[in-house]
């Protein structure tokens, strides 16, 4: 295998060696840009171990630039960080081109420490630090995919270092922690989720002892913060087939420790000669499903919990089977809650994915019936400007065994989607404002903020979505004034 660097690539390094040399410090580019460029996958970062002080390093590599990039460190770990571009630098007429980017073009991120060996405890993940050589380093790394390293010094300029046959690895496409595998998941759980985020993005498979490792260790994951844990699962969630990472939480028992309403969808159950589908490995197929179509993470977070209810509505009924009545009410009240303990954004995140739940069955059912214009407003009315990413989301629910059957279903779908296109051209329902405010019937009736006024409002609301007035100001006007007059109100005097 061979590491094929861009010309802009080539050119921060060129600088990296500079430095080192004029420092007389021994320097190596180590982990994740080797293993991606052996890969040729597209590298923004890299990291680089010295023999020595990492931050001195840093300081010396950002003299190479004009101007000077900050060097942001922390002394206590030895660590420290460059932000650079491919035109930050005192001769831009030989900078490799950035097709038209310009000065300040592309970012590229360096991490620089110095070369350390690691003991840990066994109740934290935090581990004790003292210097050591570039083989001691290797020997910390989690696989031996990240272990590989490549000298930056002019005297052995690329050469490669791999004490664990990490290329062969990349070439048998095999994820292997480099020392006993638990070990290195003991002295740091968070690398159990990195062993399956990495299987998950690059379409590895775990090898055998690495994989007991894990399963041996879950329990060892409680000790790692819900901040890291959620970042590696959002990784996971982000991936081109995200349900490989998932399953292989599940089959470890990651999943029971990490997020256990999401076990609780699996298995199917019968009784009576009646079975439901497993919901889990169905969430699965839906996440696939919308992953072709969509790297919004929390869309995908949308497909992940738009059945997570099912389990707590779940019921049988004598004559007709299991029924989850319900499940997309309960899941929208279950969202914040998870959102809370995963520590993911209680924000309009959270509230994007809290309505995408509470709606997913509405353009499904719109598929079995007569589809009525009133039906066809509502959904445009409560979807507003999220429709295309629920439409996105249905779409991706509609599962079966049965190809005839997916067939049948998503042909009408497509006829939900030509209704809500026509009906949105004609009535222009979507991010709706009523013709009539609730200001204005309180200044009409000269009422308070009360509960009259919300009930004219919403009576006004369903009028035009049922279709029984125009969305116009004139007709709602005057259902405003029957509405009020039904009610005992009168207009207010001049």
């Amino acid at each position: 295998m061979e590491i094929n660097c861009t010309d802009k690539e080539l050119f921060l390094l060129n600088k990296i060696t500079k430095a080192a040399d004029t420092l007389g410090m021994e320097t190596y580019l180590i982990g994740g840009f080797v293993r991606d460029k052996l890969l040729n996958r597209e590298t923004k970062d890299a990291d680089i171990v010295c023999v020595g002080d990492g931050i001195a390093l840093a300081t010396e590599v950002a003299k190479q630039f004009n101007p000077v990039p900050y060097v942001n460190f922390f002394k206590t770990f030895g660590t420290a960080h460059i932000r650079v571009n491919y035109f930050n630098n005192n001769d831009s007429s030989k900078a490799p081109s950035l097709s038209g980017e310009g000065v300040g073009g592309e970012a590229f991120d360096i991490e620089f420490v110095g070369a350390r060996r690691e003991s840990y405890r066994s109740e934290s993940r935090k581990p004790e630090v003292e210097p050591g050589t570039v083989e001691d380093d290797q020997n910390r790394r989690d696989f031996t995919i990240n272990a590989l390293a490549i000298c930056l010094n002019k005297k052995e300029h690329g050469k490669l270092i791999d004490p664990f046959n990490g290329v062969k690895d990349l070439e048998d496409k095999i994820i292997r922690t480099p020392l006993e595998p638990s070990q290195t998941f003991s002295d740091d759980p968070l690398r159990m989720m990195r062993a399956i985020r990495f299987a998950t993005q690059l379409g590895f498979t775990i090898e055998a002892t690495t994989w007991q490792g894990i399963i041996d260790n879950a329990e060892r994951i409680r000790i790692i913060s819900q901040e890291r844990i959620t970042d590696e699962l959002n990784k996971i969630v982000l991936a081109a087939k995200p349900s490989i990472g998932f399953d292989l939480l599940y089959q470890s028992k990651l999943l029971h420790i990490i997020f256990p309403p999401m076990v609780e969808l699996a298995g199917a159950e019968y009784k009576d000669g009646h079975g439901h589908k497993d919901n889990f490995y169905h969430t699965l197929q839906v996440l696939d499903n919308i992953s072709v179509h969509t790297n919004d993470l929390w869309l995908r977070w949308a497909a992940i919990l738009h059945d997570i209810a099912k389990p707590v509505t779940k019921k049988f009924e004598e004559g007709h089977g299991w029924t989850f009545h319900g499940h997309e009410v309960v899941g929208g009240r279950m969202v914040p809650k998870i959102f809370t303990k995963l520590k993911l954004p209680q924000n309009e995140k959270m509230r994007f994915v809290k309505k995408l739940v509470e709606l997913h069955l509405r353009p499904i059912s719109l598929t079995k019936e007569n589809i009525t214009d009133s039906a066809i407003r509502r959904l445009l009315f409560d979807a507003g400007e999220d429709l295309e990413a629920l439409m996105t989301l249905c779409d991706a629910d509609i599962t079966s065994k049965n190809k005839q059957k997916v067939k049948r279903f998503q042909e009408n779908f497509q006829l939900v989607r030509q209704r809500c296109k026509e009906v949105e051209e004609s009535d222009h329902i979507r991010n709706w404002q009523p013709p009539i405010t609730g200001e204005m019937i309180m200044e009409t009736f000269g009422l308070p903020p009360s509960k009259p006024v919300g009930i004219i409002k919403d009576a006004l609301k369903d009028a035009i979505l049922d279709g029984l007035i125009p969305n116009e100001y004139e007709a709602a006007h005057s259902f405003m004034i029957n509405k009020a007059k039904e009610m005992g109100l009168e207009v207010k005097k001049p």
